[in-house]
């Protein structure tokens, strides 16, 4: 007979493995910053979340429409507001339709589960976001993991495939190593293959092409085998999330994705927002280069290579030194990312400092290479 164990003492356990492994996250209100604190851990990448712009579009989207949308978008949660965001996001990464979602998440896990099947081979890159990753487990499809950023790899499996359909999902700029995908070859290598590829923008729209996105500055945007998705949250200041790509594919997602029937609407005041978002990016691309002008700095500062987005990542010796890291900048008003498995591969534990439009350079400077010293488990006693 099986032995049986409670709820609470597997609760238990796995809080006592959690405390051992070095692995525990909080939600404490110390994490958001204060007036003094030199924050380099939000993607804020542009510093738009506070623009009076933004906010003064969200109050008068309140006003209108109310704190909510209220239902899903096939009900009644469709607003002007909501109209208004698809409009703007396809006019600034040149893409033909877009769909709002109330997350990133949710349009991740939306697109790949409505496009999934089991006749359909899902090759997903090494690193994607775990949001690509739940999308694929609840897809139906077959899965075959790609090494990260192998295109030798991504041609074999397209090659040998036995399912009638593949999709490729990479990211533009990836969230664990900051390195971005080669976009061309890999669209190239989908179309000779007639594979579908899907780009997570997550990190690229409001940093890459001038803002427009990695797959804009690839001259891909509109490619009818390329379909991108994005969150509202980082560089657009606001929150929710999208999917762009053909007319087709925006009325197929509509009509079956799970999480964008389901799901009650994105609210009209971060529509609204994002919108405003939107057309500030196109109408400023000196937000754009302040942001790389900070990532090349920090980077500089640290010892490490730049990365293409604005995250800039350190190498951590182990989980434990990069919580220790942290702590110590955080004594000195400084917030800074740390990443440690789960959420990162096993080894690959580190802190990473995000570059914003606007940011104090000197004292980002100072807290790099601060970072980068306490990084080393010979550096803290």
């Amino acid at each position: 007979m099986t032995a049986v164990v409670s709820m609470h003492d597997w609760l238990t356990s796995a809080e006592r493995d959690r405390h051992v492994a070095g692995l525990v996250r909080r939600t404490d209100d110390r994490r958001h910053p204060r007036a003094s604190t030199l924050d380099l851990a939000s993607n804020d990448y542009l510093s738009l979340s506070t623009d009076p712009r933004l906010r003064a579009a969200a109050v008068r989207a309140v006003e209108k429409y109310g704190a909510g949308a209220g239902a899903s978008r096939v009900v009644t949660g469709t607003t002007p507001c909501h109209t208004e965001l698809e409009r703007e996001l396809a006019d600034l990464t040149g893409q033909p339709a877009a769909l709002g979602f109330s997350s990133g998440y949710t349009a991740n896990i939306g697109v790949i589960t409505a496009l999934g099947s089991p006749d359909t081979l899902l090759i997903t890159d090494a690193h994607i976001h775990a949001s690509l990753i739940d999308g694929a487990r609840l897809s139906r499809s077959p899965v075959a993991i790609c090494p990260h950023g192998d295109l030798d790899a991504l041609a074999h499996l397209l090659r040998d495939r036995s399912q009638e359909r593949a999709i490729v999902v990479v990211e533009s700029i990836y969230s664990v190593l900051g390195d971005a995908t080669d976009l061309v070859r890999t669209a190239a290598l989908c179309a000779e293959y007639d594979a579908f590829l899907v780009v997570d923008e997550a990190h690229g729209i409001g940093v890459a092409g001038n803002g427009r996105g990695a797959v804009h500055a690839a001259g891909l945007a509109g490619a009818p085998h390329v379909a991108v998705t994005a969150t509202l949250s980082k560089a657009l200041g606001a929150q929710g999330g999208a999917v762009l790509g053909s007319p087709l594919l925006r009325e197929h997602l509509v009509n079956t994705a799970r999480t964008f029937i389901f799901d009650t609407g994105l609210a009209p005041a971060a529509a609204a927002s994002a919108a405003e978002a939107c057309r500030i990016i196109a109408a400023e691309p000196s937000r754009v280069e302040d942001l790389h002008h900070a990532a090349v700095a920090i980077a500089d500062a640290a010892g490490v290579s730049r990365a293409p987005g604005a995250v800039q990542s350190i190498p951590a010796d182990s989980p434990e030194q990069a919580v220790a890291a942290a702590n110590l900048l955080y004594e000195r008003d400084i917030v800074v990312g740390c990443f440690r498995p789960p959420s990162v591969p096993d080894g690959v534990s580190r802190l990473r400092l995000v570059a914003r439009a606007g940011v104090d350079l000197d004292r980002a400077q100072e807290a790099a290479r601060l970072a980068a010293q306490w990084s080393r488990a010979a550096s803290i006693v």
